[in-house]
């Protein structure tokens, strides 16, 4: 049984600068362990399934696993090989494989590979139907050759599973157009037959920020709904929330805050959100913009249509990084990275009147070494923090009431 874990890649601190000199500095770090096992995990993606068990998909060796633990993390089975041979992996701070597990206990995967050295991707997917003992053959999630990355995936009430991800195809029609293209275009697909196939793939919105993670969940049955750094006009890079109407019908976009980060290069820095039983939506973000810099949150009570006056996270002197939001049954509860010189820790704070007003930060678990980004995840009756550390290992945390 495994209880320990390795990481090597994740930042203390947003590297800024070329997309290109980051990723060089995040690959250089993981040749430190090479074995496709949990204690050599550079990313680690949480999800429960129905009966409780906690479900691990992670990157170690340059191959994807799965490992489960039904004692609340503390032992893991052997993992089970989603890959059969080592991928070059994308790598990036933002990227992680997904998992989601439905009702049934059918486990739908999905995660990306660099298929060149100029970081053009491509995302794959794969379902188990046996509990996680094996895996389908891995396929593309559309049959373009463009360059797709940073893919999200969500479940549905019904068993659908939503994906929506970063596509490159509209780059070079509008350049034989003689149009100026920025960035990517939001793509989306969905599959009814739990991730076994998926519909063939649409446009959402055009010009998004080409490398930062999205933040995807379900307003309300049937109607996914997604954040994503935009390119506004004059290359801002800033914070767009789409609602579908359906998972065939994309909607209007709605900027979360006028930051103006203008910007020509890749923050590596993507958002978080959650939408409340209630439907508030809860976001938080990093920004590095002209009228304001560092982590914020806010929200919204008419389905991302307007915001909340952007709220401050973090101590400035101690770089928060990392946010995440999940909306639960006790509250909401938000997480973030600060790094004091010495140790990295995780902050966390909850809101027990719907976003209006939040506890003080308290750090809830801190490491010595490298780390991972804080997650969070449910089992429907409690929220908990999962992060991999390299001194620590993999570590799963209740968050407890706070009064």
């Amino acid at each position: 049984m495994i209880r320990h874990g390795s990481l090597g890649i994740a930042a203390l601190v947003l590297l800024q600068g070329t997309a290109l000199g980051q990723m060089h500095r995040q690959h250089a770090s993981e040749a430190a362990c090479d074995e496709p096992t949990l204690r050599c995990a550079t990313k680690t993606t949480p999800a429960f399934g129905p009966d409780g068990t906690l479900w691990l998909a992670f990157m170690a060796g340059g191959q994807v696993l799965v490992a489960s633990s039904r004692d609340g993390g503390r032992n893991f089975s052997a993992p089970s090989q989603v890959t059969t041979k080592r991928l070059n992996l994308d790598w990036g701070p933002d990227a992680r494989p997904k998992i989601v597990v439905d009702r049934k206990g059918g486990i739908a995967l999905a995660f990306s590979i660099f298929r060149d050295e100029a970081f053009n991707g491509q995302v794959l997917y794969t379902r188990s139907a046996d509990g996680g003992k094996s895996f389908s053959e891995l396929k593309p999630v559309t049959a373009n050759n463009e360059s797709q990355r940073f893919e999200a995936l969500a479940l549905d009430q019904d068993g659908t599973i939503f994906a929506v991800w970063l596509d490159k195809r509209n780059r070079i029609p509008a350049k034989e157009a003689g149009r100026k293209y920025d960035g990517a275009g939001l793509f989306f697909a969905s599959s009814r037959d739990g991730g076994a196939t998926y519909a063939e793939a649409s446009l959402a919105h055009d010009n998004t920020c080409e490398c930062c993670r999205l933040g995807l969940t379900f307003a309300a049955p049937g109607r996914p709904a997604v954040i994503f750094r935009s390119i506004f006009d004059g290359g801002v890079r800033d914070h767009a929330v789409m609602t579908f109407a359906d998972v065939s019908t994309p909607g209007e976009i709605h900027r979360v805050s006028t930051d103006d980060w203008q910007i020509n290069a890749c923050p590596h820095h993507g958002p978080t959100l959650t939408v409340a039983p209630n439907g508030t939506y809860h976001v938080a973000w990093y920004t590095n913009g002209k009228a304001r810099k560092g982590l914020f949150y806010a929200h919204s009570r008419d389905e991302g249509r307007t915001f909340s006056a952007p709220m401050a996270l973090g101590r400035p002197d101690r770089n928060p990084t990392r946010p995440f939001v999940l909306a639960g049954p006790t509250g909401t509860v938000m997480v973030w990275k600060e790094f004091d010189g010495e140790k990295t820790s995780v902050q966390m704070t909850i809101s027990r009147d719907d976003g209006e007003t939040w506890s003080p930060p308290k750090t809830i678990l801190a490491t010595g070494d490298t780390s991972d980004h804080p997650l969070l995840v449910t089992n429907g009756r409690k929220i908990y923090l999962s992060w991999m550390t390299k001194a620590d290992g993999y570590r799963l945390a209740e968050i407890e009431d706070q009064p």
